[in-house]
């Protein structure tokens, strides 16, 4: 897995600047630079606007006795979206807007929910449930 890594983030590094390139020729530098650091603040603020109603969420889940899986799904994609939306690019930036997205976001959970069933299927992932009482 760790070798597959390295290629794909240099592959999508160098096309994360290819992209900031061609936005300058188009736009200009001033507002391709102007539009990465909106986009970085929109990364941010919907991190919390959106972190928080997903917290919400899975506190309502367990406070009624749920395990709160989906709930945990759905922040870790806002999560991980916020995060693209912050990191400079526009290709990053798609991804990560389409995964904060309420309307959008379950394409992503159920991806994540197939490959945490693999890995728990498979025994690579193991979930202990902590000391029985």
């Amino acid at each position: 897995m760790q070798r597959k890594l390295l290629p794909i983030l240099v592959v999508a590094a160098l096309i994360e600047i290819w992209g900031i390139y061609m936005m300058g020729r188009w736009i200009g530098g001033f507002w391709t630079f102007l539009l990465l650091l909106a986009t970085f603040a929109l990364g941010a603020y919907l991190i919390q606007t959106e972190g928080r109603k997903v917290w919400q969420q899975a506190k309502t889940q367990m406070q009624s006795g749920q395990p709160p899986g989906h709930a945990l799904l759905e922040g870790l994609c806002v999560l991980v979206g916020g995060i693209l939306l912050m990191v400079p690019g526009f290709i990053s930036d798609l991804v990560g807007i389409t995964m904060i997205l309420p309307f959008t976001r379950p394409i992503y959970k159920l991806f994540m929910y197939r490959w945490l069933e693999r890995l728990v299927r498979g025994g690579r992932f193991t979930i202990y449930r902590g000391p029985h009482r």
